[in-house]
C-alpha cells in the first residue's frame, strides 16, 4: 500500500510518517515546508515539496505514484490567528482540502483519513463531548475544518469514496524515541511553550483567561500524546482498508487538565520554576473541551499507550533537549 501523507513534514504528520514506516508501509509526503522540516522525516521517504493549491503538482504526484490512500494533515491550526485572518484559514484548510478530495475522486482513490478537530464543537454544553454533539465552532479554524468534514460526507454519498474524520483534542508530546517532535517556530501549544520556558528558550508563559467556570478558573483540555493519535490514524486506515464505512470519531483520552495543572506538571517534571503571567481570554477559546472516546476505542480497538500527563511532558522535554543540541551544531 502506498500512502500519501499531506503535511507530512510537520509536527503530527512527521509522526505519522515514522509510524507508517515502522509498519512497513510505502509513504510519499507532500508538504510546502511552510511550517514543516525535511529533517524530521526518515531518510528513505520521498518528499514532494508542493502545495495543494497547485493542481498540476497534485496531478503529477498522483500520476507518478500508485497511491492507495491519503492521510490529510496539511493546513493552518492557530485559533486566534484564524479569528484575525479568517480567509487564510478558509483558503489553507477548506479550499486546499477541496482540491485534494477532487483529485482523489479523479484518480479513484477511495480511502481518506482527515485530520479534523474538537474545535468543531465550539463551547460544548456538556463534557465529555460525544460526536453527536451540536457543531457550533467558535472560530474560523473550527469552521474551516467542519466545512471539510461536510465536503467529505457529501463526496462519500456521491462517489465510491470512504473516509474517517478524526476530531482530535490537544495534541502534545513527541516520539518516544525522539526521532521527531514539534519544531515549528513560534508554536502556540501549551505544553510546548512550557517546555521551552523550562529549557530557558523563553522567559515566561502566559495564561490566557483565569475566570472560566472551571475548578481553577483556567481552560481545561484533553491532552493526547501524538504517538497515540497517529496510532489511531493508522487504525482508521486499516478500518477503511477492511471495508469500513465512512465515520467521524473523537481522538482524546476522556480526561481533562487545566492550564495551571499542565504548567505545574511541566515544572515538576523539569524541576524548573519558570515565571507565569496572567492575561485576558483569547477570542475563539472554549472553557472546557474533553473527548468522549468510546467510538474510536470500540470501532478501531484503539488502546492508548501514553495516557499519562507526566509521560507526555517527559517526551516533550526530551525532544526540546534534542532540539537544543541540534541548534547548537
Amino acid at each position: 500500500m502506498v500512502v500519501l501523507v499531506t503535511g507530512g513534514a510537520g509536527y503530527i504528520g512527521s509522526h505519522m510518517v515514522w509510524h507508517l514506516k515502522d509498519r512497513g508501509a510505502d509513504v510519499v509526503v507532500l508538504d510546502n515546508l511552510t511550517t514543516g522540516y525535511d529533517w524530521l522525516l526518515p531518510g528513505d521517504v520521498e518528499l514532494v515539496v508542493g502545495d495543494l493549491f497547485d493542481n498540476d503538482c497534485i496531478a503529477r504526484l498522483f500520476a507518478a505514484h500508485d497511491i492507495d490512500a491519503v492521510i490529510h494533515f496539511a493546513g493552518s491550526i492557530i485559533v486566534p490567528e484564524s479569528v484575525a485572518n479568517p480567509l487564510k484559514y478558509y483558503t489553507n484548510n477548506t479550499i486546499a482540502s477541496l482540491n485534494l478530495i477532487a483529485a482523489c475522486v479523479r484518480r479513484n482513490i477511495r480511502k481518506f483519513v482527515f485530520s479534523s478537530t474538537a474545535a468543531v464543537y465550539g463551547d460544548p454544553a456538556s463534557c465529555p463531548v460525544p460526536e453527536s454533539a451540536p457543531l457550533v465552532p467558535l472560530s474560523p479554524y473550527g469552521s474551516s475544518k467542519l466545512m471539510t468534514e461536510q465536503m467529505l460526507r457529501d463526496t462519500a454519498a456521491a462517489h465510491d469514496f470512504r473516509y474517517c474524520a478524526l476530531r482530535y483534542f490537544n495534541v502534545a508530546g513527541a516520539d518516544p524515541q525522539a526521532r521527531t517532535g514539534q519544531a515549528t517556530a513560534n508554536a502556540t501549544h501549551l505544553i510546548k511553550l512550557c517546555c521551552e520556558a523550562a529549557m530557558g528558550r523563553r522567559d515566561r508563559v502566559t495564561v490566557f483567561g483565569t475566570d472560566y467556570d472551571t475548578p481553577d478558573g483556567t481552560g481545561v483540555r484533553d491532552y493526547i500524546h501524538v504517538s497515540d493519535l497517529v496510532g489511531a490514524h493508522a487504525l482508521a486506515l486499516d478500518y477503511l482498508t477492511a471495508g469500513g464505512t465512512s465515520t467521524v470519531m473523537n481522538c482524546g483520552y476522556g480526561q481533562g487538565f487545566s492550564v495551571l495543572e499542565v504548567i505545574d506538571c511541566v515544572k515538576s517534571v523539569s524541576g524548573v520554576d519558570f515565571p507565569v503571567d496572567h492575561a485576558e481570554r483569547r477570542p475563539g477559546d472554549s472553557p472546557m473541551v474533553v473527548a468522549a472516546s468510546e467510538r474510536v476505542r470500540e470501532t478501531l480497538a484503539w488502546q492508548p499507550e501514553y495516557n499519562d500527563l507526566e509521560t507526555i511532558v517527559s517526551h516533550a522535554l526530551a525532544w526540546e533537549e534534542k532540539l537544543r543540541k541540534r541548534n547548537r551544531v
